[in-house]
């Protein structure tokens, strides 16, 4: 979805608010779809004294699988965006500013692009998640299991 901007960067308006719900279902994370529910963007775009930024929030809810348990996981993210905006960029390694081309800023691959770099690297069901036995597969959330550990034969005089 793009957003003309020619009028905010020329100073004709002032802001433009930000109110969309996206479908991001055949979006892949970690070999899964997660995104089950509409992602939320609320906020603005303003240009205060000729510098243009983008301000919002992002709601929305993952759905996967815990990385140590496997169990279904149901979590709320809240992800703030604030970017500055140019319309032109005098060094082309500048990371700090998004060159918006043609005047109009692709929203939802932002949106996206903020999405994946805010979330977390393991995604867990819970802070202390014990995951499953690597013997018998057992969920250790749930309990212990029977399973003996197995001793590296050179240190198995120390556990007679």
């Amino acid at each position: 979805m793009f957003i003309a901007l020619e009028n905010l960067f020329n100073g004709g308006i002032k802001s433009v608010p930000l109110s969309y719900e996206f479908d991001f279902s055949d979006h892949e994370f970690g070999g899964v779809f997660p995104f089950t529910t509409p992602v939320k963007l609320e906020g603005e775009i303003t240009n205060t004294a000729g510098i243009v930024t983008v301000s919002a929030k992002i709601s929305f809810v993952l759905e996967t699988c815990c990385d140590r348990c496997a169990a279904n996981v149901k979590l709320p993210f809240e992800v703030e965006m604030e970017h500055g905006l140019v319309a032109s960029l005098n060094d082309e390694e500048n990371d700090d500013y998004i060159l918006v081309e043609g005047m109009k800023l692709d929203i939802e691959e932002l949106t996206s692009e903020d999405i994946y770099l805010a979330l977390p690297g393991k995604i867990l069901c819970k802070e202390d998640c014990k995951g499953v036995c690597m013997t018998c597969g057992a969920d250790l959330n749930e309990g212990t299991c029977d399973c003996r550990k197995e001793i590296d034969p050179r240190w198995a005089g120390l556990f007679d």
